[in-house]
């Protein structure tokens, strides 16, 4: 399908329309600008529950060490069916970290010194604004967990879920789990870089349906952060097998945030027989009792395990 000259420099051109035209065909993808919204789905006098979309920006990928210089949440409501019904408040505040913001970090976000100059988050403000969350909802989780707890005890005790590696995105067709492709996958598309305006793009991906499931991203989510899953650790396990551990997904842990210096794995309760088994004649060659711990999302990507 082609558009003609003359339909392309009419002044009266209906966008909607011609993107609409495109979308029909299989030669195109059509991608439309992101406009925050409020509403999802109606309740009908149901009781929902709240939820929170956290993003931190820090001044480095230390989780003990570096500094917030800003924190972004989205509070919302979702149905007892687990689909998103509205966007009820937000949060957005700068933190003037102790040292200049390093210039890859400027690039990346956006933000500058000036930009938090003079500017605290005031904990009591956050405290009260998570209070009534029954969940906290990360795009990296195992990142912005560990931040906002060593700033805010409040997240330490609330259930956490990660939209990055607890949907199997791939599995449902998107090119990957990073922000930007989920919304492509969504046929939507946003050109800030603020962390507000990520928590806006998440709340989209997640309140879209996955393709031929008819369920929302986050029921699929939740469903996923709900499981009790084992963490099970191969200490002392031979250098020479590293790559053995790292192909059956197997991640390091450097030991710097108070965890052991060690591979180790996340599996379901019903595979942990499994794994045990694999590191006894696949890893040390005899009976060994690895260490082991319960995770939930209590726990799930917190540093205080």
């Amino acid at each position: 399908m082609q558009l003609t000259d003359e339909i392309m420099q009419s002044e009266n051109v209906d966008l909607a329309k011609m993107a609409e035209m495109l979308a029909r065909s299989p030669d195109y993808r059509v991608l439309r600008k992101l406009l925050p919204r409020e509403e999802f789905a109606a309740c009908n006098g149901q009781i929902t529950r709240t939820g929170i979309l956290i993003d931190v920006e820090t001044t480095g990928l230390n989780t003990a060490q570096d500094e917030v210089i800003e924190l972004a949440m989205v509070k919302f409501t979702y149905l007892p069916d687990d689909r998103i019904a509205a966007v009820t408040d937000v949060f957005s505040s700068f933190n003037e970290p102790s040292i200049p913001i390093p210039e890859q970090i400027t690039e990346l976000t956006g933000i500058t010194d000036e930009m938090v100059s003079g500017h605290r988050i005031d904990p009591d403000a956050v405290a009260s604004f998570v209070s009534d969350a029954v969940l906290i909802v990360a795009h990296n989780a195992n990142f912005d967990r560990k931040f906002a707890e060593r700033y805010w005890r409040a997240f330490e005790r609330k259930p956490w879920a990660c939209s990055a590696t607890e949907v199997e995105w791939r599995k449902h067709g998107f090119d990957g789990s990073r922000l930007g492709y989920l919304l492509a996958g969504v046929g939507l598309f946003h050109q800030a870089h603020r962390a507000i305006d990520d928590c806006r793009a998440l709340i989209e991906i997640l309140a879209s349906d996955i393709p031929k499931l008819n369920r929302s991203a986050f029921a699929i989510l939740l469903e996923r952060a709900r499981r009790k899953t084992v963490r099970i650790w191969a200490e002392h396990s031979p250098f020479e097998l590293k790559d053995t551990l790292k192909k059956r997904g197997y991640r390091w842990s450097d030991g710097s945030d108070g965890r052991p210096r060690s591979w180790y794995v996340d599996v379901d309760e019903a595979s942990q027989a499994a794994e045990v088994e694999f590191l006894q004649t696949a890893i040390y060659l005899k009976d060994v009792e690895p260490r082991m711990q319960i995770m939930t999302a209590m726990n799930r990507f917190s540093s205080r395990l």
